[in-house]
């Protein structure tokens, strides 16, 4: 049986913003097992990464974490002090941000910023310190590793760049590594590159991994389990398979219909209905309601709970609901009709 390293409980992230409370994220829970990946998906502003950023507690002001649980190996991290979260970072979980070079320092060369994570996290010291320096650049594809310590982020490509921001986040071989759209600034090809490059590590250092992406597609042959964000909540998770054949969410087959196919024909993409919801003032039933053809009453009044769609497939949808109650039995849509939810 795998091992849980990781555990979300009900996790709830807000912004405390002069216009009032931004719930960025609203009751997330998630496990992540040892060797496996996770990938979260949603669009822009579901909440995606400030769930990583709560994570490793590097929300910037005035951001804060309200409620839940972070557990790792059983800890929860939301007890921890600022020293033991210091330790925490980069030893037993890394992250790699979008945009490498923002993430990187233009004044100082790459095998310093490498050398320095090491330095922090490990015990090793002097000419151990560039040796293991020279091994990661090596491990992550960039050829002649020795002259490249001395250059600048500047002097490198943006995959490049990418590839020492790997280097930096596996410099201690973390137990959990979180890759935050590790693609969004890099051409296709380069995508292609990275992504591999992030399995070939996986399997050879045996971490466990989370993908951040708003694109489904990118990560399609990567992931063990997805999970599909909506305003600050989840609303789908399952298997690979389950989130692509047999999708029970109507957002996350609004993510998959956005999806451009590999055909050479004038078919259109069809782009999602409407506007993302306004996290200042959430509604009281479904975020995704005012977008989804299949909205009904109730959809708008009271927000659904989970339900299990099978043993590793999960949905909060009202429609999922009176679906499984009519094939169980219960008269067709009788716990969601009777409290008004007629179909719109």
């Amino acid at each position: 049986m795998s091992e849980t390293i990781l555990q979300v409980k009900d996790l709830r992230t807000s912004f405390m913003t002069d216009a009032g409370e931004v719930k960025a994220v609203n009751g997330v829970s998630f496990e992540l097992e040892k060797g496996k990946v996770l990938g979260i998906v949603g669009e822009s502003g579901s909440g995606k990464s400030v769930t990583a950023y709560s994570i490793m507690q590097i929300l910037q002001f005035p951001g804060r974490i309200i409620g839940g649980e972070i557990l790792f190996k059983g800890d929860n991290l939301l007890e921890y002090s600022r020293k033991q979260m210091r330790e925490f970072r980069g030893s037993s979980v890394s992250i790699i941000f979008q945009d490498p070079m923002t993430s990187l320092n233009p004044v100082f060369s790459i095998g310093h910023q490498i050398d320095e994570a090491i330095r922090l996290h490990t015990d090793r010291r002097g000419a151990d310190i560039r040796r293991r320096t020279i091994e990661l650049i090596h491990l992550v594809g960039i050829n002649d590793p020795e002259r490249r310590v001395r250059q600048y982020p500047h002097e490198l490509s943006g995959g490049m760049r990418q590839r020492v921001m790997i280097a930096m986040a596996l410099a201690c071989e973390p137990d959990i590594l979180i890759a935050d759209e590790p693609t969004t600034a890099l051409d296709v090809t380069i995508q292609a590159q990275i992504l591999e490059l992030i399995a070939e590590l996986k399997a050879k250092i045996g971490m466990a991994v989370i993908i951040i992406t708003h694109d489904l597609g990118v990560i399609a042959d990567m992931c063990d389990e997805i999970i599909v964000m909506y305003a600050g909540s989840v609303c789908e998770r399952g298997t690979t398979d389950d989130i692509f054949y047999s999708p029970s969410h109507e957002y996350t087959r609004n993510l998959l219909q956005s999806i451009p196919k590999d055909r050479k024909t004038d078919e259109r993409l069809i782009p999602i209905a409407g506007t993302p919801i306004d996290l200042l003032n959430l509604p009281p039933g479904c975020a995704f309601a005012p977008r989804c053809k299949e909205c009904m009453k109730i959809c708008l009044e009271e927000h659904p709970e989970e339900i299990a769609i099978s043993d590793t497939h999960y949905a909060s949808c009202w429609v999922n609901i009176r679906k499984i109650l009519t094939e169980e039995g219960a008269p067709a849509g009788a716990a969601v009709e009777d409290r008004g939810g007629e179909t719109r």
